[in-house]
């Protein structure tokens, strides 16, 4: 039922392309909420909360997590109160956390192949492969 702007939930996910369960959750998650209740029961939402999906979609869709979405989406309700820079500073803390994950995925890597480097990679028995030898000791990779 979708009426000057109303939607239920399953309009919501037509729409956004998201799930139901989806929409329910970040619905738990305070992201968004019900403007309405029909007397079915049913929650309906209006264009303001379907902006809101799309918003959260997108920030999803470039790593933000929920905490971060909800703090950007709280900045987007009051843009008067916030400064470009705040705005600006979640998305450098951001790519601060994914450089991070970059590093360690780096670091990750380099020690997987110098365990791979390290073994003949034969068809003889594995009671004496390097990989299996290394990762019983005790030596740093």
């Amino acid at each position: 039922m979708k009426t000057k702007n109303r939607y239920k939930i399953g309009e919501l996910a037509k729409l956004t392309g998201m799930t139901v369960e989806a929409i329910r959750f970040y619905e738990s998650k305070n992201l968004i909420q019900a403007s309405d209740r029909l007397p079915s029961g049913y929650r309906i939402f209006n264009a303001h909360e379907l902006d809101k999906l799309w918003f959260v979609r997108r920030a999803k869709a470039v790593g933000f997590s929920l905490d971060e979405i909800s703090e950007l989406l709280e900045l987007r309700l009051h843009p008067n109160d916030h400064s470009c820079q705040e705005v600006k500073q979640v998305t450098a803390d951001k790519m601060a956390q994914i450089q991070e994950k970059i590093d360690e995925l780096q670091s990750i890597h380099s020690s997987l192949n110098t365990l791979h480097q390290a073994c003949c990679g034969g068809p003889e028995s594995a009671e004496h492969c390097t990989i299996l030898q290394i990762l019983n000791s005790e030596a740093k990779l």
